[in-house]
């Protein structure tokens, strides 16, 4: 096996440098270097990062940090002349003008003195755009190195950015819609009231908390949040608040339901309770909304919280549910992807049989709205490689949308993976109801209580079969 000789880095010595030496570096500018200079120097000026704020300002467009360029001076001098073993002293910077997306930047220095009793060159910077145009020029003063240095160049990592735009997309789609009356079961912990506060001050939701009212005030008080404006309503537990905020729907003073401080199965107890509950002819059920970095469009991944094996047909009303989800957050024909451990149909394994049996429901008008296909296994499904890799011909693998996982332990383990181990956000909303519940966790992030909270409204303002609102 013939091994490639690692690239080399190697510097001039002062003795070596010659008045009048001269290097350069070229780079083009895009959105990547343009967010990695933002999170390197936490320079989030809206001039480099928000193009609606850009259209307006004097330059009509997003440009570069200035010192994105002065860094490729600092480049130039680090690793060509003098390269490595330099210390660099000084550096004027004149900007003359900006640099925008997709100019091609190219850095040049010049030798102009040398100081042989302390081995200090002063050298002349130039950066120009692809048309020669000045865009920055300068003097650096930099001690040269001595001895000679020659080492690998190192080899950088592969970075992949997180921009979260669904949770923008998401947020931008509910701000247009009115702060929604809601009834949080239980708030009686530091966290929740966080997470209750946080939505209120986004114009979310209109909160009304239930659960005892001691318990309330003094979590309140631990995060430091002051709900003086927000209505409580009293009740003595758990179980008692979620049947309170149950009839607080029922009676048209909320029309979202939120999960505090207390366990999921008291709170959908309340929900699916047959006289007094929120059923609908549908199955309930739960989705989670996955913005995970790197993938194109978002993953609603369906159940992970509320059915441990579902049936055929409460698979069917799983998929119907998600379906709805989809078409509210603008995906008018989602991909659903039915997931099993292989693509092909096996006897022994029941969930491909299912998947094969929910294709055909598809097939006959029983589940409309989107485009299913199944059994497939994650990766042919999200992955238009590893379908081609496996000969699959689908307008679903490859590209799916919709994830319907086998069971709770499996969609509760994908869905982890993907937010501890992928960095993606995980809005969790539970449809299939007469109004939409928000699921937040302790572990969920401000953006992830806030994205869960902006689909519930714009569900609501929807009125769709997931979540109909109650009858006229």
């Amino acid at each position: 096996m013939t091994m490639t000789a690692p690239e080399m880095i190697e510097n001039r010595t002062y003795d070596e440098i010659a008045v009048g030496e001269t290097a350069s570096l070229s780079r083009t500018l895009g959105e990547r270097e343009i967010q990695l200079f933002a999170l390197a120097s936490g320079d989030v000026n809206p001039a480099h990062l928000d193009p609606e704020f850009a259209a307006g300002d004097m330059f009509h467009r997003i440009i570069a940090h200035g010192l994105w360029g002065g860094g490729l001076i600092s480049a130039v001098l680090g690793t060509q002349l003098p390269g490595p073993g330099t210390i660099y002293l000084d550096q004027s910077l004149r900007f003359v003008r900006p640099v925008g997306l997709g100019d091609t930047i190219t850095a040049q220095i010049k030798v102009s003195t040398k100081d042989d009793k302390h081995h200090i060159l002063t050298l002349d910077c130039r950066c120009t755009n692809q048309d020669g145009e000045d865009v920055i020029t300068g003097i650096a003063t930099v001690k040269a190195p001595i001895e000679k240095i020659r080492r690998p160049r190192a080899v950088l990592p592969d970075i992949q950015l997180s921009g979260h735009d669904g949770y923008r997309r998401l947020m931008d789609a509910a701000a247009g819609k009115s702060a929604v009356p809601t009834a949080i079961v239980h708030p009686c912990s530091a966290a929740a009231i966080k997470a209750v506060a946080e939505a209120a001050q986004a114009g979310l939701i209109l909160p009304v908390l239930v659960g005892p009212e001691a318990r309330i005030l003094a979590a309140a008080q631990e995060a430091g949040e002051d709900i003086g404006a927000f209505r409580i309503v009293p009740a003595p537990h758990s179980h008692a608040a979620a049947a309170a905020a149950v009839e607080l729907v029922r009676g048209g003073e909320a029309r979202l339901l939120m999960k505090g401080s207390l366990h999921t199965d008291e709170l959908m107890g309340a929900v699916v309770a047959r006289e007094t509950g929120l059923r609908t002819e549908r199955r309930v059920s739960h989705v989670y909304l996955m913005d995970v970095p790197g993938h194109p469009t978002p993953l609603l991944i369906t159940d992970a919280a509320i059915n441990i094996a579902p049936t055929l047909d409460e698979k069917a009303d799983i998929i119907r549910n998600a379906i709805d989800l989809a078409h509210v957050i603008g995906i008018s024909e989602p991909r659903v992807a039915i997931l099993s451990a292989v693509e092909t149909v096996n006897p022994a394994i029941a969930s491909t049989l299912d998947a094969a049996a929910l294709c055909k429901m598809a097939d006959r008008g029983q589940i409309s709205g989107g485009v299913l296909d199944g059994p497939l296994a994650f990766d042919n499904a999200i992955s238009t490689a590893a379908a081609r890799e496996k000969g699959i011909v689908s307008p679903v693998a490859g590209r799916a949308e919709i994830l319907v996982v086998p069971s709770l332990e499996a969609g509760n383990m994908l869905a982890k993976q993907l937010t501890f181990l992928g960095g993606a956000d995980a809005a969790g909303i539970v449809v299939g109801a007469r109004v939409p519940i928000i699921l937040t966790s302790r572990a969920d992030s401000l953006r992830t209580r806030l994205a869960s909270c902006a689909v519930a409204v714009l569900l609501a303002a929807a009125g769709t079969k997931a979540a109909p609102g109650l009858p006229a």
